[in-house]
């Protein structure tokens, strides 16, 4: 579906899911319960799977959250959970995976920050993590962030540009750092034995325009797929603008091959709107499809009845109640768009636009709505019952279209409620 060129990457495999080389942009999440509550972690990766996290990340950073991961794998398999699960470790994953080798094979790759693996032996500790995923087949992803740089690494580029007779501002050099501790990483995993497409990239920061340099500058240096996030993101409208103005940059320019959106929720929160924001991105720059898109007016004098709005919510609410069934029996129908404006003004020509949408009467207007199917007139509907009729359009449209029958042509003749 994607209009946009990809960078090309070699592909890594992570439990049976394909990221980079040219595979779909990969949706990920990761849970926010201790990870040594088993049921409670089950919980969470079964919701956020079931919303469309193709990769779920668990916290390991204790020998209770490792000896909880292979019970937890087993349990989500007996639930026919597919998501292949990841273990985030810092400061000590060294240790807890040689102590582990059950959670070890349990996971299906490990998450190295390489600024926190020890500053006197991080060498000597990251590549025991390498080395244990080499035994054990997994693949891993080197994840910078700008909160726990390397600060040997830091300190090495802040003399050496101090030295330079046109010193670079402190922001470039913090860039530069990122960049080299990612790929100087990466260069010794493969130096231990880590073939190249066993190795993913990240690079996060918690500044928009930071996060899109730092991919910018990293990108074109290495062929291994990246994992994109903006760190840190934040709670509600700010954590999902900021996500989607760095995320869709970067994307749109070919660079991105899995995305994580960091929201921040709210106490007791849906720990699943982050994967509901991350399809949203993508269908948005038609990289991919998720579910029918419900386009409707934002309203304005035209507009004083909240008739329309009731309708909009109704109509997305009916589409994801449906989405479970329809995915299974429709294929494609995930490409649908879905119409459904307030007044005359933009009503008729965002609905011919749509594969099927309604106009809704407006302060004033006569009080029917016209029904677009594929650009032409199909009926004009009116009265209560409005909303089912309409609902009836819709799904009889996608068993027609999407179901191998016969779309509406042209050529049908309209129908007028009474």
């Amino acid at each position: 579906m994607s209009i946009w060129t990809r960078r090309d990457t070699h592909e890594v495999e992570v439990g049976g899911i394909k990221v980079g080389g040219g595979n779909p942009v990969v949706i990920q999440s990761m849970t926010n319960t201790d990870t040594a509550d088993v049921e409670g972690t089950v919980s969470q990766v079964t919701e956020l799977w079931e919303a469309g996290s193709e990769l779920v990340r668990v916290t390991v950073n204790n020998a209770a959250s490792a000896q909880a991961v292979p019970e937890i794998v087993d349990r989500l398999r007996d639930r026919g959970v597919g998501a292949p699960i990841v273990g985030d470790f810092h400061y000590n994953g060294h240790l807890l995976l040689a102590e582990h080798l059950e959670c070890a094979r349990a996971l299906c790759k490990y998450r190295i920050n390489p600024g926190n693996v020890g500053a006197k032996r991080r060498d000597e500790n990251f590549q025991k993590i390498i080395r244990i995923a080499l035994e054990h087949g997994k693949p891993v992803r080197i994840g910078v962030n700008w909160g726990s740089l390397d600060q040997n690494l830091l300190t090495e580029l802040m003399d050496r540009n101090a030295a330079r007779p046109d010193p670079k501002d402190a922001k470039a050099v913090l860039r530069d750092a990122i960049v080299e501790s990612a790929l100087r990483s990466a260069e010794l995993a493969e130096e231990t034995g880590l073939p190249s497409d066993r190795i993913i990239l990240s690079a996060k920061v918690s500044e928009v325009p930071e996060l899109i340099s730092v991919y910018r500058q990293l990108a074109p240096r290495s062929r291994y797929p990246l994992h994109l996030g903006l760190t840190e993101a934040g709670m509600g409208t700010k954590g999902i603008v900021g996500t989607a103005s760095a995320l869709s940059v970067l994307l749109i320019e070919g660079i991105g091959d899995t995305i994580r959106v960091s929201l921040t929720p709210r106490p007791g929160g849906d720990r699943t709107e982050e994967v509901r924001v991350a399809q949203q991105i993508l269908q948005s720059l038609q990289i991919r499809s998720f579910e029918p898109q419900v386009i409707s007016c934002p309203g304005c004098g035209r507009t004083t009845s909240t008739f329309f709005q009731e309708m909009a919510e109704e109509i997305q609410s009916y589409i994801r109640e449906q989405m479970p069934a329809w995915r299974e029996a429709y294929s494609g129908v995930e490409e649908l768009e879905v119409a459904v404006m307030g007044c005359v003004v933009n009503g008729p020509g965002e609905s011919k636009h749509a594969n099927i949408g309604i106009s809704l009467p407006g302060t004033f207007e006569e009080p029917k709505a016209p029904v677009y199917v594929d650009g032409e007139h199909f009926t004009t509907l009116k009265g209560d019952g409005l909303v089912a009729e309409f609902k009836g359009i819709l799904t009889d449209y996608i068993r027609r279209r999407y179901g191998g029958g016969e779309v509406p042509s042209e050529n049908a003749p309209a129908r007028t409620s009474p």
